[in-house]
């Protein structure tokens, strides 16, 4: 129900993944009047596989996640993670209020052993291919044991992606050992011993968008500004080439023969291809969509919440958090 577009847009995305993916099933969680109209227009055949579950409350963006923890037992977040929770569904994903999203989840479905607090991850287009950054915002404040956590999770998400043996590294304002604040040299010491881990070092920003690591770790104050200055950076370059190419006739023509490999960019690059941020560590799979996705941004989301259902990506990272941090 939630989302800037509400649940009109979800309901989009769930009939084109039903229809791409035979074997999925969907639970939409909701009010019943309002996801019964939206689905009037679509044929009985698309809703073979989509059931929904009433849930007569609505958490707001602004909302605190406070207020919706305690406030807000019946709201379609807390359903949908209950649903999770008593294993009728293998997943939940939203678009709605992040903080309370994470709240919830922790309540609901706990940590892993091992994990004390959750984090957000999300893969970053990079000159080789993609990077896994986390955390993108779930922890503003991190200890090193944290990060060393975060490294963990990191890795194992990108090993279900198909890289092997991820390069892990930290994020900091230089490569040399000496550089960085107190948390990040006390995190590093702490990943150059963890066992299994490809731990390469100190990574700069530069340096994550030239595929310099595939697992790049920090702290959510951090990642959240990086991330959202990097989208940010992404539309004001897309905006000045497309007003270059208007300038002059000349650059209209030029704009023309560009025009194709443009488009390939941008479709690359674009932010809905790549929107999902899952949140590791949670017993259970979590993966959060961006609040301003349209149809095809929730349709990226819960592809990602089925490789990670196909990946078994909690039992995996269980075992790995055995291995090397407990």
């Amino acid at each position: 129900m939630g989302g800037d577009f509400g649940p009109r847009s979800i309901v989009q995305a769930s009939i084109a993944c039903l229809s791409a993916t035979p074997s999925l099933r969907l639970t939409l969680v909701g009010q019943p009047t309002l996801l019964e109209e939206l689905l009037s227009g679509h044929s009985a055949a698309d809703r073979v596989r989509l059931t929904i579950t009433p849930a007569s409350e609505v958490i707001a963006m602004d909302e605190k996640p406070a207020q919706a923890l305690r406030g807000k037992p019946d709201s379609s977040m807390r359903v949908a993670l209950e649903l999770l929770r008593d294993e009728k569904v293998q997943a939940c994903v939203s678009a709605g209020n992040t903080g309370a999203l994470m709240a919830l989840s922790r309540y609901v479905l706990k940590t892993l052993p091992g994990i004390d607090r959750p984090a957000m991850v999300a893969a970053i287009p990079t000159q080789r291919g993609y990077c896994q950054l986390l955390d993108l915002g779930a922890n503003v404040d991190c200890s090193a044991e944290h990060l060393l956590q975060f490294a963990v999770m990191g890795s194992v998400a990108a090993e279900t992606l198909g890289v092997v043996r991820p390069r892990v590294a930290l994020l900091n304002i230089g490569t040399e050992d000496i550089k960085g604040n107190q948390q990040v040299k006390l995190a590093a010491s702490l990943l150059q011993q963890a066992r299994g881990l490809n731990y390469i070092g100190f990574v700069e920003g530069d340096g994550l968008y030239r595929g310099e690591a595939d697992v790049v770790v920090c702290d959510g104050f951090v990642g959240n500004i990086l991330l959202k200055s990097s989208e940010g950076l992404a539309t004001m370059i897309a905006a000045r080439i497309e007003a270059l190419f208007r300038q002059g006739l000349l650059s209209r023509a030029v704009g023309v023969l560009a025009l194709p490999l443009m488009r390939r960019l941008q479709a690359d690059l674009a932010p809905a291809r790549h929107n999902g941020a899952s949140f590791l560590g949670l017993q259970g799979i979590v993966v959060k969509s961006h609040g301003s996705a349209g149809a095809q941004g929730f349709q990226s989301a819960i592809q990602r919440a089925l490789i990670e259902i196909q990946e078994d990506l909690p039992r995996r990272l269980h075992g790995r958090l055995e291995d090397l941090l407990l």
